[in-house]
Protein backbone atom coordinates (compact mmCIF):
# COMPACT_ATOMS: atom_id res chain seq x y z
CA UNK A 1 0.00 0.00 0.00
CA UNK A 2 1.34 3.34 -1.17
CA UNK A 3 2.38 5.76 1.98
CA UNK A 4 -0.19 8.89 2.59
CA UNK A 5 1.80 12.03 1.42
CA UNK A 6 2.82 14.04 4.82
CA UNK A 7 0.97 17.20 5.21
CA UNK A 8 2.63 20.17 5.68
CA UNK A 9 2.97 21.95 9.34
CA UNK A 10 1.04 24.31 9.96
CA UNK A 11 3.28 27.12 10.55
CA UNK A 12 1.78 30.29 10.06
CA UNK A 13 -1.65 31.65 12.13
CA UNK A 14 -3.43 33.04 8.66
CA UNK A 15 -6.80 33.96 9.92
CA UNK A 16 -4.47 36.19 12.32
CA UNK A 17 -2.17 36.97 9.40
CA UNK A 18 -5.66 38.75 7.72
CA UNK A 19 -6.96 40.67 10.80
CA UNK A 20 -3.44 42.21 11.19
CA UNK A 21 -3.08 43.18 7.57
CA UNK A 22 -6.23 44.76 8.47
CA UNK A 23 -5.23 46.47 11.70
CA UNK A 24 -2.25 47.91 9.17
CA UNK A 25 -4.36 49.76 6.86
CA UNK A 26 -6.40 51.62 9.61
CA UNK A 27 -2.82 52.48 10.96
CA UNK A 28 -2.16 53.88 7.92
CA UNK A 29 0.11 51.16 5.87
CA UNK A 30 3.66 51.23 5.59
CA UNK A 31 4.11 50.13 2.25
CA UNK A 32 7.70 50.97 0.94
CA UNK A 33 8.80 47.22 0.72
CA UNK A 34 5.55 46.57 -1.50
CA UNK A 35 6.05 49.79 -2.89
CA UNK A 36 9.63 48.68 -4.02
CA UNK A 37 8.72 45.37 -5.21
CA UNK A 38 5.61 46.88 -7.42
CA UNK A 39 7.95 48.41 -9.04
CA UNK A 40 10.77 46.00 -9.65
CA UNK A 41 8.16 43.42 -11.01
CA UNK A 42 6.84 46.01 -13.48
CA UNK A 43 9.91 46.58 -14.98
CA UNK A 44 10.99 42.86 -14.80
CA UNK A 45 7.82 42.45 -17.24
CA UNK A 46 8.61 45.20 -19.12
CA UNK A 47 11.54 43.22 -20.00
CA UNK A 48 9.82 39.91 -21.24
CA UNK A 49 8.54 40.00 -25.10
CA UNK A 50 5.45 38.96 -25.17
CA UNK A 51 1.78 39.61 -24.01
CA UNK A 52 -0.03 38.15 -21.24
CA UNK A 53 -4.02 37.99 -21.74
CA UNK A 54 -5.34 36.72 -18.74
CA UNK A 55 -3.29 36.90 -15.47
CA UNK A 56 -3.85 36.62 -11.98
CA UNK A 57 -2.49 38.08 -8.48
CA UNK A 58 -1.89 35.83 -5.82
CA UNK A 59 -2.70 36.98 -2.85
CA UNK A 60 -0.50 40.44 -3.00
CA UNK A 61 -2.17 42.83 -0.19
CA UNK A 62 -3.34 46.17 -1.15
CA UNK A 63 -3.24 47.52 -4.89
CA UNK A 64 0.08 48.92 -5.29
CA UNK A 65 1.04 45.91 -7.92
CA UNK A 66 -2.20 46.22 -9.69
CA UNK A 67 -1.85 49.60 -10.09
CA UNK A 68 1.74 49.36 -11.35
CA UNK A 69 0.92 46.62 -13.74
CA UNK A 70 -2.17 48.47 -15.44
CA UNK A 71 -2.15 48.94 -18.92
CA UNK A 72 0.92 45.80 -18.87
CA UNK A 73 -1.78 42.83 -18.92
CA UNK A 74 -5.06 42.07 -20.33
CA UNK A 75 -7.34 41.18 -17.60
CA UNK A 76 -5.60 40.81 -13.90
CA UNK A 77 -7.70 38.75 -11.43
CA UNK A 78 -7.27 38.85 -7.60
CA UNK A 79 -7.19 35.44 -6.14
CA UNK A 80 -6.32 35.23 -2.47
CA UNK A 81 -4.62 32.72 -1.14
CA UNK A 82 -7.28 30.86 1.45
CA UNK A 83 -6.83 29.64 5.69
CA UNK A 84 -6.78 26.49 5.16
CA UNK A 85 -4.27 24.64 3.37
CA UNK A 86 -6.78 21.75 2.59
CA UNK A 87 -8.63 24.79 0.30
CA UNK A 88 -7.54 24.76 -3.37
CA UNK A 89 -6.84 27.79 -5.06
CA UNK A 90 -10.07 29.92 -7.59
CA UNK A 91 -7.79 28.60 -10.48
CA UNK A 92 -9.03 26.35 -13.39
CA UNK A 93 -6.23 24.15 -14.92
CA UNK A 94 -4.67 26.25 -17.73
CA UNK A 95 -6.82 29.14 -17.35
CA UNK A 96 -4.10 32.26 -16.89
CA UNK A 97 -0.73 32.92 -18.72
CA UNK A 98 0.70 35.30 -15.80
CA UNK A 99 0.74 34.69 -12.17
CA UNK A 100 2.13 37.56 -10.04
CA UNK A 101 2.45 37.57 -6.22
CA UNK A 102 4.14 40.28 -4.17
CA UNK A 103 5.26 39.62 -0.63
CA UNK A 104 2.64 37.08 0.03
CA UNK A 105 4.18 33.32 -0.35
CA UNK A 106 6.28 33.79 2.43
CA UNK A 107 3.53 33.07 5.12
CA UNK A 108 1.78 30.06 3.38
CA UNK A 109 1.71 26.91 5.05
CA UNK A 110 2.16 24.62 1.91
CA UNK A 111 4.42 26.32 -0.42
CA UNK A 112 4.85 23.57 -2.52
CA UNK A 113 1.40 23.08 -2.88
CA UNK A 114 0.70 26.70 -3.41
CA UNK A 115 3.32 26.75 -6.45
CA UNK A 116 1.99 23.10 -7.93
CA UNK A 117 -1.34 24.63 -8.27
CA UNK A 118 -0.33 27.64 -10.19
CA UNK A 119 1.63 24.76 -12.37
CA UNK A 120 -1.01 23.16 -12.78
CA UNK A 121 -3.51 26.59 -13.74
CA UNK A 122 -0.76 27.80 -16.42
CA UNK A 123 -1.08 27.63 -20.15
CA UNK A 124 1.33 26.18 -21.68
CA UNK A 125 4.31 28.83 -21.95
CA UNK A 126 3.09 30.57 -18.65
CA UNK A 127 4.66 32.89 -16.62
CA UNK A 128 5.03 32.92 -12.90
CA UNK A 129 6.87 35.97 -11.59
CA UNK A 130 6.89 36.41 -7.92
CA UNK A 131 8.75 37.92 -5.08
CA UNK A 132 9.03 36.93 -1.25
CA UNK A 133 10.49 37.33 1.84
CA UNK A 134 13.20 35.07 2.81
CA UNK A 135 16.94 34.75 3.26
CA UNK A 136 18.23 36.95 6.26
CA UNK A 137 15.34 38.86 6.91
CA UNK A 138 15.14 40.35 9.97
CA UNK A 139 18.04 38.48 11.79
CA UNK A 140 18.96 41.78 13.56
CA UNK A 141 16.13 41.42 15.35
CA UNK A 142 15.94 37.59 16.23
CA UNK A 143 19.12 37.31 17.10
CA UNK A 144 18.66 40.32 19.80
CA UNK A 145 15.73 39.02 21.35
CA UNK A 146 16.93 35.41 21.35
CA UNK A 147 19.91 36.85 23.26
CA UNK A 148 17.64 39.33 25.47
CA UNK A 149 14.46 36.60 26.63
CA UNK A 150 17.78 34.31 27.58
CA UNK A 151 19.51 36.53 29.76
CA UNK A 152 15.86 37.39 31.17
CA UNK A 153 14.01 35.02 30.63
CA UNK A 154 15.57 31.89 30.51
CA UNK A 155 15.17 30.34 26.74
CA UNK A 156 13.63 31.95 23.67
CA UNK A 157 10.19 31.58 21.98
CA UNK A 158 9.39 31.73 18.35
CA UNK A 159 9.42 35.79 17.17
CA UNK A 160 10.44 36.28 13.88
CA UNK A 161 8.97 33.66 10.69
CA UNK A 162 11.45 30.79 9.57
CA UNK A 163 12.52 32.20 5.88
CA UNK A 164 13.10 29.75 2.98
CA UNK A 165 16.58 30.78 1.29
CA UNK A 166 17.71 31.28 -2.24
CA UNK A 167 18.03 27.07 -3.44
CA UNK A 168 14.76 26.23 -1.41
CA UNK A 169 13.03 28.37 -3.49
CA UNK A 170 14.58 27.57 -6.37
CA UNK A 171 14.54 23.28 -6.02
CA UNK A 172 10.69 24.15 -5.16
CA UNK A 173 10.10 25.52 -7.84
CA UNK A 174 11.97 22.87 -10.27
CA UNK A 175 9.64 20.06 -8.10
CA UNK A 176 6.43 21.76 -8.66
CA UNK A 177 7.62 21.26 -12.66
CA UNK A 178 8.12 24.87 -13.58
CA UNK A 179 10.72 24.75 -16.81
CA UNK A 180 13.67 27.64 -16.99
CA UNK A 181 13.43 28.59 -13.65
CA UNK A 182 15.15 31.63 -11.75
CA UNK A 183 15.70 33.19 -8.32
CA UNK A 184 17.74 35.57 -7.28
CA UNK A 185 17.73 38.05 -3.87
CA UNK A 186 17.57 41.85 -3.54
CA UNK A 187 18.99 43.17 0.10
CA UNK A 188 17.39 45.80 1.24
CA UNK A 189 18.88 47.49 4.62
CA UNK A 190 16.77 50.02 6.44
CA UNK A 191 17.47 52.09 9.27
CA UNK A 192 15.88 53.39 12.53
CA UNK A 193 16.27 55.46 15.05
CA UNK A 194 15.98 52.45 17.29
CA UNK A 195 14.16 48.83 17.56
CA UNK A 196 10.61 50.53 18.81
CA UNK A 197 10.28 52.17 15.43
CA UNK A 198 11.21 49.00 13.68
CA UNK A 199 8.41 47.37 15.25
CA UNK A 200 6.20 50.15 14.72
CA UNK A 201 6.28 49.65 10.77
CA UNK A 202 6.50 46.00 11.31
CA UNK A 203 2.84 45.85 12.64
CA UNK A 204 2.38 48.52 10.24
CA UNK A 205 3.15 46.75 7.33
CA UNK A 206 0.86 43.86 8.77
CA UNK A 207 4.03 41.85 9.45
CA UNK A 208 3.72 40.89 13.55
CA UNK A 209 4.17 37.62 14.70
CA UNK A 210 1.75 34.97 13.25
CA UNK A 211 3.82 31.86 14.08
CA UNK A 212 0.89 29.06 15.13
CA UNK A 213 3.99 28.38 18.25
CA UNK A 214 4.17 31.90 19.70
CA UNK A 215 4.18 33.23 23.00
CA UNK A 216 0.95 33.94 24.01
CA UNK A 217 1.90 36.07 26.80
CA UNK A 218 2.84 40.18 26.67
CA UNK A 219 6.22 40.75 25.89
CA UNK A 220 7.48 41.94 29.30
CA UNK A 221 8.77 45.23 29.62
CA UNK A 222 12.30 44.42 30.58
CA UNK A 223 12.69 41.95 27.80
CA UNK A 224 11.91 44.76 25.12
CA UNK A 225 13.73 47.24 26.60
CA UNK A 226 17.04 44.57 26.81
CA UNK A 227 16.02 43.60 23.30
CA UNK A 228 16.50 47.10 22.12
CA UNK A 229 19.40 47.93 23.80
CA UNK A 230 21.24 44.59 22.51
CA UNK A 231 20.22 45.30 18.86
CA UNK A 232 21.88 49.20 19.48
CA UNK A 233 24.73 47.46 20.81
CA UNK A 234 25.39 44.81 17.93
CA UNK A 235 23.61 46.28 14.88
CA UNK A 236 23.71 50.19 15.15
CA UNK A 237 25.65 52.43 12.83
CA UNK A 238 28.76 54.85 13.94
CA UNK A 239 25.40 57.65 13.77
CA UNK A 240 23.35 55.32 16.20
CA UNK A 241 21.09 54.52 14.40
CA UNK A 242 20.50 50.86 14.07
CA UNK A 243 20.08 48.69 10.63
CA UNK A 244 16.68 46.09 9.54
CA UNK A 245 17.95 43.90 6.36
CA UNK A 246 14.98 42.22 4.40
CA UNK A 247 15.82 39.77 1.60
CA UNK A 248 13.24 40.27 -1.05
CA UNK A 249 13.62 36.56 -3.06
CA UNK A 250 12.61 36.68 -6.69
CA UNK A 251 11.61 33.94 -8.38
CA UNK A 252 10.12 32.65 -12.13
CA UNK A 253 9.88 29.72 -14.07
CA UNK A 254 7.43 28.98 -17.00
CA UNK A 255 4.93 26.39 -17.59
CA UNK A 256 6.82 23.91 -20.44
CA UNK A 257 6.06 24.79 -23.92
CA UNK A 258 8.14 22.54 -26.91
CA UNK A 259 9.26 26.31 -27.77
CA UNK A 260 11.25 26.48 -25.22
CA UNK A 261 15.24 26.22 -24.71
CA UNK A 262 15.92 22.59 -24.25
CA UNK A 263 18.72 20.64 -22.69
CA UNK A 264 20.98 18.35 -24.40
CA UNK A 265 20.11 14.86 -24.68
CA UNK A 266 22.65 12.26 -22.57
CA UNK A 267 25.40 11.37 -25.51
CA UNK A 268 24.31 14.07 -27.87
CA UNK A 269 27.00 16.55 -27.16
CA UNK A 270 29.66 17.12 -30.04
CA UNK A 271 32.33 17.09 -27.28
CA UNK A 272 33.41 15.34 -24.59
CA UNK A 273 34.38 16.51 -20.72
CA UNK A 274 37.38 14.46 -21.12
CA UNK A 275 38.55 16.48 -24.02
CA UNK A 276 36.72 19.52 -22.86
CA UNK A 277 39.42 18.97 -19.68
CA UNK A 278 42.29 17.91 -21.72
CA UNK A 279 42.22 21.16 -24.44
CA UNK A 280 41.86 23.56 -20.78
CA UNK A 281 45.25 22.16 -19.97
CA UNK A 282 47.27 22.77 -23.37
Amino acid sequence: MAAKPTAAPILFDRALLRARQRRAEKMGGATFLLDRVAEDMAERLHAVLREFSSAADIGTPGSQLRDALAGRVGRLTRIDLPDRESEPLALAPQSIDLAVSALALQLVNDLPGVLAQLRRAMKPDGLLLAAMIGGDTLTELRQSFVAAEAELEGGSSPRVAPFADLRDVGALLQRAGFALPVTDVDRIVVRYDNAVALMQDLRRMGAANVLVERRRAPTRRATMLRMAQIYGERFADPDGRIRATFDVIWLSGWAPHESQQQPLKPGSAKASLAEAVRRGTE
